[in-house]
């Protein structure tokens, strides 16, 4: 059994102790909900990761309070603006308004019975993320502070959303850049497995071999969107993971012949399994991505509609080269097997390719997606001409992914739809 170190021991909501708060001073003050180690010029010495501080700038003006972690780059988590410390009816109104956009607003329970929560910054709580995944609560923490909080936190949020079953667990770089790294919390009974429904179709949501939360509810939308265009047609979902705009194409949109590919052979394994669960009839090919296109495009074979949703290939900022390639050389591949006229959903979930660049890279790679050209000279040998594209409409994550106004670069999922001509 998995045990917790002191260090990550949990901790109540409210500070234990207000009037002991520690204060730390920054250089320049701002509405950043992120404060990096490099603008703090005073860290009190007994201050401990997850602890409250409480932040001035350098005229003692109190700029609000937040959750430390001095060991990390990225050290601090602001929660409050102004002289309100962050006590239980802080944490209990920050709930409720972000259980009232999911229900009140977006309506969210009509279509769905899973949706995310708490989008980190997006809902002023950085460093976690909470998904409603039928019955259970998924949290994934990001900041030792966040772990320490995140099991009141989700047994506070309980109540509103209805749910009897929680799982917090660890994001996948929280060693590398916070320094810390726990063992998954969950309460008891929590199921290792559920079924969830979107827009009527179902999945299988599998905790312990999912990534991230269990099921990427940031596509929803988008899934329901492909499927309008898939009447009849012929669908490649590219890196399927668990089959979701794969399933969608034929539950939904009433495909005709539906294929996907993953490379993982467990998420692959659960797509078939809600193939089946929705009686939707869909061929899935183990594969690493490059090659099977590759394939596919020496036996001439074409695509009415191509969906391209990789999984995060820029996790910081030295794979960003490599990255941008990998990305570049995808869509190059899938474009070439969209057949004239047909349509293609492009996505990156890189947050640090900026939604800019990366229609700059989807633009690039029709100009070297076209037809084989006789180059000039035998040395340079041969190479694609341009294909001709028009871009329809960009999309995001659905809207239960608020973006903060003041952390605009919280918006890490981008999609470009276009057709094929």
């Amino acid at each position: 059994m998995n045990t917790i170190s002191p260090l990550l021991a949990p901790r109540p909501l409210a500070p234990e102790h207000p009037d002991r708060i520690p204060t730390i001073e920054v250089k320049s003050a701002g509405q950043h909900p992120n404060l990096f180690r490099k603008r703090i010029d005073f860290v009190a010495r007994e201050v401990r990761p997850g602890d409250y501080v409480r932040v001035i700038d350098a005229d003692r003006r109190v700029v609000g309070y937040g959750i430390i972690n001095p060991r990390a780059e990225l050290a601090v988590r602001m929660l409050t603006w102004g002289e309100r410390i962050p006590d239980k009816s802080f944490w209990q109104e920050k709930l409720v308004e972000a259980v009232k956009l999911r229900r009140d607003v977006l309506k969210l329970d009509d279509v769905t019975d899973s949706y995310r929560i708490i989008h980190g910054e997006g809902d002023g709580i950085p460093g976690l993320v909470i998904d409603k995944l039928g019955d259970v609560l998924s949290a994934e923490v990001f900041t030792p502070g966040m772990y320490q909080r995140a099991d009141a936190i989700l047994a506070m949020l309980e109540p509103f959303c209805g749910t009897t079953h929680r799982l917090i667990r660890c994001g996948p770089a929280t060693m590398s850049q916070e320094g810390f790294e726990g063992p998954d919390i969950k309460s008891e009974f929590c199921p290792s497995r559920i079924t969830i429904q979107e827009y009527g179709t179902r999945f299988r949501v599998d905790f312990g071999e999912g990534h991230k939360t269990g099921f990427f509810c940031d596509q929803r939308d988008n899934r329901r969107q492909l499927a309008a265009y898939c009447k009849d047609r012929t669908v490649l979902d590219v890196c399927c993971y668990t089959g979701g705009f794969a399933i969608q194409a034929k539950k939904l949109g009433g495909a005709a012949e539906v294929t996907g590919v993953d490379l993982d052979e467990h998420p692959l394994a659960l797509a078939k399994e809600n193939a089946n669960l929705n009686q939707a009839r869909c061929k899935f090919v183990q594969a690493d991505a490059f090659i099977y296109m590759r394939d596919l495009l020496s036996a001439g074979k074409k695509f009415d509609v191509v969906v391209l949703d990789p999984p995060k290939l820029i996790r910081t900022r030295l794979e960003y080269e490599e990255g941008r390639r990998k990305h570049l050389d995808l869509n190059r591949l899938a474009m070439r097997l969209v057949a004239p006229g047909g349509l293609m959903l492009t996505c990156t979930c890189a947050g640090l390719l900026p939604a800019d660049d990366f229609m700059q890279l989807v633009c690039l790679a029709s100009r070297q997606a076209g037809p084989e050209l006789q180059a000039a000279t035998k040395e340079q040998g041969a190479r694609n001409g341009p294909r001709a594209m028009q871009i329809l409409s960009k999309c995001g994550a659905a809207p239960d992914h608020p973006v903060a106004s003041n952390c605009p670069e919280s918006e890490y999922l981008n999609g470009v739809w276009m057709r094929m001509l």
